[in-house]
């Protein structure tokens, strides 16, 4: 098994799980806004993980 693996599918799950939510349940101007800071939102999951597979090393 490799943990670094199995991490990074949790975390990425976790994300992804949380952003259909949040855009589901979600009236039409928080869509926007979403939708809008949603680069934002990519990059900072990207250096989450980019920690997440440092510190498993």
């Amino acid at each position: 098994m490799d943990i670094k693996a199995i991490s990074k599918g949790v975390a990425v799950g976790t994300a992804t799980g949380l952003v259909a939510y949040a855009v589901c349940s979600a009236g039409s101007k928080k869509r926007k806004s979403i939708r809008k800071n949603a680069g934002k939102t990519l990059k900072a999951v990207g250096a989450l993980l980019d920690d997440l597979t440092s510190s498993v090393m």
